[in-house]
C-alpha cells in the first residue's frame, strides 16, 4: 500500500510540474532557435522541456528568481544559471576571509557567481600583495586602492615591472 500511494504521488508530483512548462512556448522557442533543422529544434525542444521541468523543483527562490530574471524564455540557461549560482552561494558560505567576502559582496550583492569570482581574484591578489617586496610601490598601490586588492596588485606590478 505504502509503496501505491508513493508512486501515485510521484506520478502526481511528475504531471503538476509537467502540466507548468508550456510546450507550445518551448516548441516555439525551439522553432525559432533552428527554424530550418527539424533533429535540432527536437534536441532543443527536448533540451528547454526538461531544463523547465527541473526549474519547477528547485528550492532556492533567491536563485530561482534571479536566474528566471536573468534568461526569462530560456530555461535550459535558467538551469545552468541557477546551477552556476547556488554553488557560488554554497561556497561563498565557506569563505573565511569577511574583508574579501565584503569586497565581492558590494561589487556584486546579487550575483554568486560573480561575488565568487571577485572573492577569489581579490583574495588571490591580497595575498600577492602581502608577499611584494617594494615598498615604495605597495605604498602607492595601497594609496591608490585602499580597497581593492586586484588593483593594488596592477599598480603594484605596473611600478615595479
Amino acid at each position: 500500500m505504502k509503496k501505491i500511494f508513493s508512486f501515485l504521488t510521484l506520478t502526481f508530483f511528475s504531471l503538476t510540474v509537467y502540466s507548468q512548462c508550456n510546450e507550445t512556448k518551448i516548441r516555439e522557442f525551439a522553432r525559432n532557435e533552428y527554424p530550418s533543422d527539424s533533429k535540432m529544434e527536437d534536441y532543443i525542444y527536448n533540451k528547454q522541456l526538461s531544463a523547465c521541468k527541473y526549474m519547477t523543483t528547485v528550492t532556492d527562490t533567491e536563485v530561482t528568481e534571479f536566474s528566471v530574471n536573468e534568461y526569462p524564455s530560456d530555461y535550459s540557461m535558467q538551469k545552468y544559471t541557477y546551477d552556476k549560482q547556488l554553488a557560488a552561494k554554497y561556497y561563498l558560505k565557506t569563505a573565511n576571509d569577511s574583508e574579501v567576502k565584503g569586497i565581492a559582496y558590494r561589487e556584486y550583492p546579487n550575483d554568486y557567481s560573480m561575488q565568487k569570482y571577485t572573492y577569489d581574484k581579490q583574495l588571490s591578489a591580497k595575498d600577492y600583495m602581502a608577499t611584494v617586496t617594494n615598498a615604495s610601490a605597495e605604498a602607492q598601490a595601497k594609496r591608490e586602492y585602499p580597497n581593492d586588492y586586484s588593483m593594488q596588485k596592477y599598480i603594484y606590478d605596473k611600478l615595479v615591472y
